[in-house]
């Protein structure tokens, strides 16, 4: 008997729901082939999206909600499965973003957001006007779930360079700011994170126009997201992608080594005890 696939539900929401079908399944003693059936679909599609091989679609969480007699569960768990959650200009990232194997972004203005702790991602969210107050909790819990690519088993090797100012910039307060810097440092510690500081004595000029991130994914070439005041934008001509790469190693030249970054931010976290 073929062993059963272990699908880790903190690695990504995909993952997730790939994790709570199987286990709805199991509890309604189905096997995939009678879900399958039921829900009319080929039991190789059940499997696929069973062990995150293939994401669901909305139709084919509907179907199973009502075998199950759930409530919009996996309806749900579906919508955050596919990033409907957040601004469709930013879902193609995200996207990119699961299957890169290597990230190296450059943030002129704030912490990187696959760094923001909850109340400083909060805080930025808070700021984009016209958001009301459901959209506002669903960009921050889309923003915070992307951190889950940090806990795989073979997460992405990440280089976050980001500016000095962004360590001083109040954004929440003084409590939030030395929390944000002290998971930071906790986060520096994992062997596939890279965290350098731009010191303002730098006045390192090539980064100031925007935040960006190039992401390299397993036999594809490399792709970026741009930042831009209206919406960010997903690049993969070839030479933008040489542009920004040397931008970047321009940037990263100007920037401290990790462990002087590293005791930088300890510095500065203690003026915001």
């Amino acid at each position: 008997m073929t062993k059963p696939v272990e699908v880790n539900p903190e690695e990504s929401p995909q993952a997730l729901f790939a994790y709570e079908l199987r286990r709805y399944r199991l509890e309604a003693g189905l096997v995939q082939a009678e879900l399958a059936r039921k829900i009319g679909y080929a039991t190789s599609v059940v499997g696929m999206v069973e062990t995150a091989r293939r994401p669901p679609g909305k139709r084919f969480a509907e179907l199973c909600d009502q075998v199950f007699g759930l409530d919009g569960v996996l309806t749900r768990l579906c919508s955050i499965a596919r990033w409907e959650t957040v601004p469709e200009f930013f879902r193609d990232w995200m996207d990119v973003e699961q299957e890169a194997t290597l990230l190296r972004s450059w943030d002129p203005l704030l912490i990187p957001g696959l760094f923001q702790i909850e109340a400083y991602a909060r805080r930025v969210i808070e700021g984009e006007p016209g958001l009301t107050t459901a959209q506002r909790d669903e960009h921050i819990a889309s923003r915070l779930r992307r951190k889950a690519i940090l806990a795989r088993e073979s997460p992405p090797v990440i280089v976050t360079l980001m500016d000095e100012s962004v360590l001083h910039r109040p954004l929440g307060g003084r409590a939030v700011m030395r929390e944000q810097l002290e998971y930071l440092l906790d986060i520096a510690q994992n062997p596939k994170v890279t965290i350098q500081v731009v010191p303002y004595s730098a006045e390192s000029t090539s980064g100031m126009l925007s935040a960006f991130t190039l992401a390299e994914l397993q036999g594809s070439p490399h792709i970026v997201y741009v930042e831009s005041s209206a919406h960010g934008q997903v690049i993969e001509d070839r030479p933008t992608l040489a542009r920004v790469a040397a931008r970047y190693e321009a940037i990263r030249a100007e920037a401290h080594a990790q462990y002087l970054s590293l005791q930088l931010i300890k510095d500065v976290m203690k003026q915001w005890t």
